[in-house]
């Protein structure tokens, strides 16, 4: 009786669901069969349908193609032309951007053919930001170099800032100095100076009010060698960009 009966729930449940067929097998029976889909069948199904892995798609691809993708993806928008970044700069920089700022256009909140050599127009074009700001400076050597500061500069009693600063110069090649955990010296606005890193007595960049003189020692807040060809430079041109 009970026989008869879940043969005739079956039957039932079949007809309910003619769209769907079940076959019942033993544990190791389909065990068997997820070993093979796993195996032959899924890798002929893969290649039918050109699906491919990460790894196989970078090993089919070229070297110049594989660096054109990645290039892509660390190449920002800028909101206009920057006069003293190429492409190679831009991307070498992108690459080393705090995280926070990543996929943010490039917003050109001071420069100095725009706004003149001083350094309360530069807090003054500061105030209404609240992004990391990158300053990039030219000097009367050709030379670039500049700063990563975690926040806009402004005028403060004391240091501040935080681990995400940074160094870096393109001369003779491009190197980033992060900060190094030794002290706290990240950045220090006055009305008359604009100074990042510290320790030992001397300033890893160091800019006066004119916006014209500036110094670059070593420090222990970066660990950086001199940025600049010479210890003491002449700036011709700055540029500061905020992401956002």
């Amino acid at each position: 009786m009970l026989n008869m009966l879940f043969s005739r729930r079956v039957k039932e449940a079949t007809h309910l669901a003619p769209k769907y067929s079940f076959v019942v097998v033993s544990s190791l029976e389909y065990q068997r069969r997820i070993d093979a889909l796993n195996s032959e069948d899924l890798r002929s199904l893969c290649k039918r349908l050109q699906i491919t892995t990460k790894e196989v798609a970078n090993s089919k691809l070229g070297p110049a193609v594989r660096t054109d993708l990645e290039s892509e993806v660390f190449r920002p928008s800028l909101n206009e032309p920057s006069d003293l970044l190429q492409p190679e700069h831009i991307e070498k920089l992108a690459k080393n951007l705090p995280p926070r700022t990543i996929g943010y256009p490039w917003t050109l909140a001071f420069s100095s053919s725009k706004h003149g050599m001083s350094i309360k127009s530069l807090y003054r074009t500061m105030r209404g930001q609240d992004t990391p700001v990158l300053m990039v400076i030219k000097d009367s050597d050709g030379q670039l170099f500049g700063a990563l500061a975690s926040e806009p500069f402004k005028v403060s009693d004391s240091f501040y800032g935080t681990g995400e600063t940074f160094l870096f110069t393109f001369c003779p090649e491009f190197e980033v100095f992060k900060w190094t955990g030794d002290n706290m010296f990240f950045l220090k606005g006055d009305v008359d100076s604009l100074a990042f890193g510290g320790g030992g007595g001397e300033f890893g960049l160091w800019l006066d009010g004119d916006l014209y003189h500036g110094r670059s020692n070593p420090c222990k807040t970066f660990g950086n060698p001199r940025l600049s060809q010479k210890e003491d430079f002449v700036l011709q041109d700055i540029e500061i960009w905020a992401f956002e």
